[in-house]
C-alpha cells in the first residue's frame, strides 16, 4: 500500500465529500437566488424539449443502476435468488442503453449552447469547465460498462466493498487499488465532478420541486354562471332629497 493509494482512495473521498457538503451550504446562505438552473428555455426551446428530457430521464436510471451496484451486496441479489449471469446481462443492457441515452442527451444540450448565443453567453467560467467533466465521467462509465463484458474483473467484489468501507469510515484502499484502470479514472473524475457541484448549475439538482407532492390542494371557488355578478354598489339606491321647510 503506497501512500498514494491512500491519498487516492482513503483520504479524498472525504475531501470532496466535504467541499460538496460545506459548499452546497454556503451556496445556500451566500447566493440563495443562484440556486437555481437559470433557466434559458426563452432564448431557445427546440433541442431543449428534446435534450433535456433524454438527459435527465436517463441520468435518473444510470444513478438508480450505481445505487444498486454500489450499495447492494452480491449476497442480497444471490438470496433473491438472481444468478451472477442475469445480473451482469441485466446491468449491462440498461446500463449501457441509459449511458447512451445520457451521453446523447448531454450531447444535444451542449451542442444548444454552443450554437445559440444568448445561452453560450450566459455560461459562467465554473459551468465550461464542468461540462467536459461531465462528459469524460459519462463516457468512462460507459467503457467500464462496455469492458465489463469481456472482463473477468467484477467490480462487485472489488469497486463496490471499497465503497461500502468509505460509510463505516475504514475504506478499503487495496480493493481500489487493484480495480482496472478505466474504474480508477471513472472514480477520479466522479469525485472531481462532486467538488466542483455546488459551485456550477449542478446545484439546480438540490432544488427539485418535492415539496409539490405533499403540498394540500388548492381549492378554487366560482360563482354560478347563472347568477350575472353585480357591483356591490349596484344594489344601493341613491338618497332622495327632500325640501324641509324651517
Amino acid at each position: 500500500m503506497t501512500h498514494l493509494n491512500i491519498a487516492l482512495w482513503g483520504v479524498l473521498p472525504y475531501l470532496a465529500l466535504t467541499v460538496l457538503v460545506a459548499g452546497t451550504a454556503w451556496r445556500y446562505r451566500y447566493d440563495r437566488f443562484g440556486f437555481t438552473t437559470r433557466s434559458s428555455q426563452l432564448h431557445e426551446s427546440r433541442l431543449l424539449r428534446v435534450g433535456g428530457p433524454l438527459f435527465h430521464y436517463a441520468l435518473f436510471l444510470v444513478i438508480g443502476g450505481h445505487v444498486t451496484g454500489l450499495l447492494v451486496p452480491e449476497a442480497v441479489t444471490q438470496r433473491l435468488h438472481v444468478s451472477e449471469e442475469m445480473y451482469h446481462a441485466s446491468a449491462l443492457a440498461m446500463g449501457g442503453a441509459a449511458g447512451i441515452a445520457a451521453v446523447t442527451g448531454l450531447g444535444i444540450l451542449l451542442v444548444r449552447r454552443l450554437r445559440t448565443p444568448a445561452v453560450r453567453g450566459a455560461t459562467s467560467r465554473i459551468d465550461r469547465a464542468v461540462y467536459p467533466l461531465l462528459v469524460l465521467v459519462l463516457l468512462a462509465g460507459l467503457t467500464a460498462t462496455a469492458t465489463s463484458a469481456s472482463n473477468p474483473y467484477d467490480y462487485r467484489l472489488g469497486v463496490s466493498v471499497r465503497f461500502r468501507s468509505l460509510f463505516a469510515l475504514d475504506p478499503d484502499v487495496n480493493a481500489m487499488a487493484d480495480a482496472p484502470l478505466v474504474y480508477q479514472l471513472h472514480a477520479l473524475l466522479a469525485m472531481s465532478l462532486f467538488a466542483a457541484w455546488p459551485f456550477s448549475r449542478l446545484i439546480h439538482a438540490f432544488t427539485a420541486p418535492v415539496g409539490y407532492l405533499v403540498r394540500p390542494y388548492v381549492v378554487y371557488r366560482s360563482r354560478a354562471r347563472s347568477t350575472p355578478y353585480r357591483h356591490p354598489a349596484a344594489g344601493v339606491r341613491p338618497v332622495e332629497k327632500r325640501h324641509v321647510p324651517r
